[in-house]
């Protein structure tokens, strides 16, 4: 059965424990929404145990490393292992501080309840594909990894100009899943993890065989952090043998 992790409206998170409601120096987390399921959970225990206030904002991986390039204030970022290694070698990062989190496949997600679909080999995607009267993934332009792999895998299918027509793409930094949960299309194509956090979905299965790719999650301090002590404590919590279920349970695999 699909786990589904409460969701919280906003693109801004503010979670805060009673004693640390007025702590000005709350930790600002920046997030790829691929991690929005198992941080909703694990962010109220840390906080509850650190009794240190954190502030998350969600958007994809590109979208977040650009703002901290450009200079918006975090203090730890939680993006892909590429776009980390970015930030590290761009000086943006501070050294020795990043760690590899979990790492998530490519699947495909109906709409519960919905048939299911033959996702089993390349042949049988393809054919699944030329068949569904809509798809849904993230739109390659705002750099998600998910996305811009599919839109790959579907000129290496040979499928991509036949797909335009009846793709649709979620709003920049959303989840191609949620179409999908509110009948706008017939699959979705997502990073797992995603697909699990949107109610009224189902989890297919892994893009089949080498069309999928795993991608590698990762967590820093940023170089220009003023909470940095908050920082590690909170990437070591992330570490923990507690953070690691909650990360399973949530679609992800072992790092």
């Amino acid at each position: 059965m699909i786990r589904i992790v409460g969701r919280v409206a906003g693109l801004v998170l503010f979670l805060s424990s009673p004693a640390a409601v007025a702590d000005a120096a709350a930790l600002n987390v920046h997030s790829t929404i691929a991690m929005r399921g198992a941080l909703e959970e694990l962010v109220p225990q840390f906080q509850k145990e650190s009794r240190q206030t954190l502030t998350l904002k969600w958007s994809t991986a590109p979208m977040l490393s650009k703002r901290i390039e450009d200079g918006e204030p975090a203090d730890v970022a939680i993006l892909t292992r590429a776009s980390i290694d970015t930030l590290n070698r761009d000086g943006k990062i501070l050294a020795g501080t990043d760690v590899t989190l979990a790492q998530s496949a490519i699947a495909v997600a109906i709409k519960s309840g919905a048939r299911k679909p033959d996702i089993s080999s390349p042949e049988a995607l393809k054919e699944t594909l030329q068949k569904a009267e809509s798809i849904a993934y993230s739109d390659p332009a705002a750099g998600g990894a998910s996305g811009v792999h599919f839109a790959a895998v579907l000129e290496r299918m040979g499928i991509a100009d036949e797909m335009k027509a009846k793709t649709k793409y979620p709003p920049a930094g959303g989840n191609a899943a949620t179409l999908v949960a509110t009948g706008e299309a017939e699959l979705a194509v997502q990073q797992k993890p995603e697909i699990m956090n949107v109610a009224g979905v189902y989890v297919v299965g892994p893009l089949p065989g080498e069309l999928n790719r795993v991608t590698i999650f990762a967590a820093a301090i940023t170089a220009s952090s003023k909470n940095a002590d908050a920082g590690r404590a909170f990437l070591k919590f992330l570490q923990s043998p507690e953070a690691a279920k909650i990360f399973k349970a949530s679609g992800f695999d072992a790092d």
